[in-house]
């Protein structure tokens, strides 16, 4: 596998909260898909994508 460096930021971290335990909404640039981010403190944390009302992934508009 081959991992090409960029400047262009791949994720940009579009909605915060909470701080040790929190969430984050994670857009990918490219594809203008958003990720749910749950973290639990130090120890545990999860990412899905986020859905829409018909099973396919949220997209954002503006990408």
């Amino acid at each position: 596998m081959e991992i090409i460096m960029t400047k262009e930021k791949r994720f940009e971290i579009v909605y915060k909260q909470g701080k040790l335990t929190g969430y984050k909404i994670i857009k990918d640039t490219k594809t203008g898909v958003m990720y749910l981010f749950f973290n639990d403190g130090a120890y545990a944390g999860g990412l899905t994508p986020l859905l829409d009302p018909d099973g396919k992934p949220l997209v954002d508009a503006e990408r």
